[in-house]
């Protein structure tokens, strides 16, 4: 009796966690990181002491959040090494960490710019995240379906930058369309190396989102202040 109500109540207390999980992207999402924990236990259906067993402090709410999507994109990426062919298992892979993503850019940003973070358990699905992006990327290059020139590093800053630009589309249709033509740019039948005008790459080199080409001065590295400041940081702890 006794480890029938014990299980009973882990499985109760999984269902509570999936459940807050759940509720809390969803508030993030529409409301931001300053949405109440009370407002995420209402919509989870339980009450704010549950919350608070569970997540004693918002940040380890908002990395649970940030953990249980990026470990979601991990399982996607692995699925599809295992279903289909390298190429096209590349590129659906970054169709779905786009559009998955394009909601979660405050969390990214929590995740980036806090000095503390990230936390072992989000370092860990950062790391299987990358291995993912790496296995799929080589494995879609020695297939001779992109182009050698692109690294890890790259796939992932320009898909956060394709969410970005995903997120700021009313209409997600144009936006998806234009986030295929950035993709475009990785396959093997573009000419590699090739320079815009005035700007060597063409993208922010923090989020991967496209710079506005520039007629006089130095050429543009960052979108804007966050991003280079975000940069210098990396330089710092690498």
């Amino acid at each position: 009796m006794t480890t029938a109500t014990s299980g009973g109540d882990r499985a109760d207390a999984r269902r509570n966690r999936a459940k807050m999980l759940a509720a809390a992207g969803e508030a993030f999402d529409e409301q931001g990181l300053d949405v109440p924990l009370g407002e995420i236990a209402r919509r989870a259906g339980v009450g704010a002491g549950t919350v608070y067993r569970h997540f004693p402090t918002k940040q380890g709410l908002q990395e649970a959040v940030f953990v249980q999507h990026l470990d979601e994109l991990v399982a996607s990426g692995e699925q599809r090494m295992a279903r289909f062919a390298p190429t096209p298992a590349f590129f659906g892979f970054l169709l779905d960490v786009v559009e998955k993503s394009d909601r979660r850019g405050r969390l990214c940003d929590v995740v980036t710019e806090d000095a503390s973070w990230p936390r072992p358990l989000l370092r860990a699905s950062v790391r299987r995240f990358r291995q993912v992006v790496g296995a799929l990327l080589h494995a879609a290059q020695r297939a001779g379906g992109v182009r050698t020139d692109v690294s890890p590093d790259d796939v992932v800053s320009l898909t956060a930058g394709c969410a970005s630009m995903l997120a700021t589309r009313r209409d997600p249709a144009a936006g998806l369309r234009l986030v295929q033509l950035v993709l475009d740019g990785l396959r093997s039948g573009v000419t590699e190396q090739s320079a815009f005008r005035d700007n060597p790459t063409g993208f922010c080199a923090d989020c991967g989102a496209p710079l506005p080409l520039r007629t006089t001065g130095r050429p543009a590295r960052y979108c804007g202040p966050t991003c280079r400041q975000r940069a210098h940081r990396r330089r710092l702890t690498a």
